[in-house]
């Protein structure tokens, strides 16, 4: 039987995937976003405008109780996907007020909101990020997660926090969901897959972190989405869930099958590590694979490809 669903960030990349896949499948969408100029509104109002038709849309920020309310008053909604946030981790070092105010604040909205709205299912975006300094790898979910490196991290372990609260207070059930670097067709704009690929086209040089001795999970946008669908579909208690590939890959590797794809060499500048960042992630999935069925599918070779065809498609490259 298809349900309401609210998502939250619709106009971003994993929230627009989300819907789209929600709305495939019959689902009733209501979406929120305040199309904040974090990186170009552009792509936002791109991916929007593939959906518009088959969605109801509200141009607001979660941070506003007052307009949220508004909102939960003239639906009817059966469960929230939350899925907005201040993204990017080096940007927490430059305006940190906008992720306790995005994060922190939006997140409280709406779980008071789901509260007095009688809303029980509760399904939140978390992050690799929350691991931090852990040099156990795989990272897994029973791991601690008390030396964030970034405020962005400090803010999606708060929400984990704030969620198991409300469900030990209201019996909200509660789903937090800590994806590992997601990339693919209309990704944003401040991660590497996009970058790399506009400057090497672009005949600029591209950063290389760590002097490139990084690896990462890289999680295609399907495999992501897919976790997203269990989660609402399942429903359970109280839960948190990595959603990754489980596989890492070196970034040296991951920029060797950009150049094959663009046929084109890049220009690399190596510099140091950046603060806030770490050097490596990898995500134990066995909890998601039992509890969800999670299953991710797509190669990081299938996926870079997949995310080069877009890109010169929709810059007309």
């Amino acid at each position: 039987m298809s349900k309401t669903i609210l998502v939250t960030g619709g106009a971003g990349f994993i929230g627009y995937h989300t819907c789209k896949a929600l709305i495939e499948r019959g689902d009733k969408v209501i979406t929120v976003d305040n199309f904040n100029p974090y990186y170009d509104p552009e792509l936002k109002h791109a991916r929007i405008a593939t959906i518009k038709n088959k969605i109801k849309l509200y141009n607001a920020d979660i941070s506003d109780y007052e307009a949220m309310k508004k909102i939960f008053k003239e639906n009817k909604i059966d469960k929230i996907c939350h899925l907005a946030a201040q993204a990017g981790v080096r940007y927490s070092l430059t305006d940190p007020f906008s992720y306790e105010r995005s994060n922190g604040l939006g997140t409280l909205n709406l779980l008071e909101l789901a509260r007095h709205n009688n809303i029980k299912d509760f399904i939140y975006a978390s992050s690799s990020s929350v691991y931090g300094k852990s040099k156990k790898i795989p990272f897994k979910e029973t791991d601690k997660c008390d030396t964030p490196m970034s405020l962005y991290a400090v803010t999606k372990r708060y929400n984990e926090l704030q969620a198991h609260c409300y469900h030990d207070l209201y019996g909200l059930k509660t789903t937090g969901l800590r994806f590992f670097t997601v990339y693919g067709p209309y990704g944003r704009p401040d991660l590497s897959l996009f970058k790399f690929t506009k400057n090497i086209l672009e005949n600029k040089s591209i950063d290389v972190y760590n002097q490139g001795k990084m690896k990462r999970d890289f999680t295609y946008i399907t495999d992501i989405v897919s976790g997203i669908l269990a989660s609402l579909d399942k429903s359970y208690p109280c839960e948190i869930f990595n959603l990754g590939r489980g596989q890492q890959v070196d970034l040296m590797e991951f920029i060797d099958l950009i150049e094959k794809y663009l046929g084109k060499k890049a220009k690399k500048n190596m510099v140091g590590m950046q603060p806030g960042d770490v050097p490596a992630t990898h995500a134990d999935i066995t909890k998601a694979r039992k509890k969800l069925g999670y299953n991710p599918k797509v190669s990081v070779k299938e996926g870079v490809k997949n995310f080069i065809d877009w890109y010169r498609s929709h810059y007309k490259v």
